[in-house]
């Protein structure tokens, strides 16, 4: 393949990723679901998770510390994510989700189902798994671990 045709695909790979992220930014804003997509990854790890430290929850929503406790403190304001101190290190906190911010996933769950399957329309069930396979392939290629949900 040519150096033409690498730089074509990574365009059309970074395109597709903007555009599904802008479209759920953009049914996010418009559903009036109080929170933003970054916020809903948050929401939705601590769900998975029950109780994680912000370094566990940054490298699962792939977010830096600082952006990660930005949005961690206005999930705070809204009630949705408490602090607790952890239990071996004064210095950190663990966070879990409220009982609010369960009731918050849990509403939210179905209609964010929904906006990501939109990108899925009239795409078979062999398509997805060639296109994950090839996702996992490219991301283990630059050193990464496979995804196999």
């Amino acid at each position: 393949m040519t150096q033409e045709q690498y730089s074509k695909y990574s365009f059309l790979l970074d395109r597709t990723a903007r555009k599904v992220k802008q479209y759920a930014q953009q049914q996010f804003k418009s559903g009036d679901f109080d929170v933003t997509v970054d916020q809903w990854l948050v929401l939705k790890n601590l769900s998975e998770n029950d109780v994680l430290s912000q370094t566990e929850l940054a490298n699962l929503v792939f977010k830096d510390h600082p952006t990660l406790t930005r949005i961690i403190d206005l999930l705070c304001k809204k009630g949705y994510v408490e602090r607790m101190p952890h239990p071996q290190d004064r210095r950190s906190f663990q966070l879990h989700l409220t009982e609010t911010g369960v009731s918050k996933v849990t509403s939210l769950r179905p209609e964010i189902l929904h906006i990501r399957e939109k990108a899925w329309e009239n795409l078979s069930t062999h398509d997805f798994e060639e296109f994950k396979r090839i996702l996992n392939t490219i991301y283990q290629n630059l050193n990464g671990e496979s995804f196999d949900q």
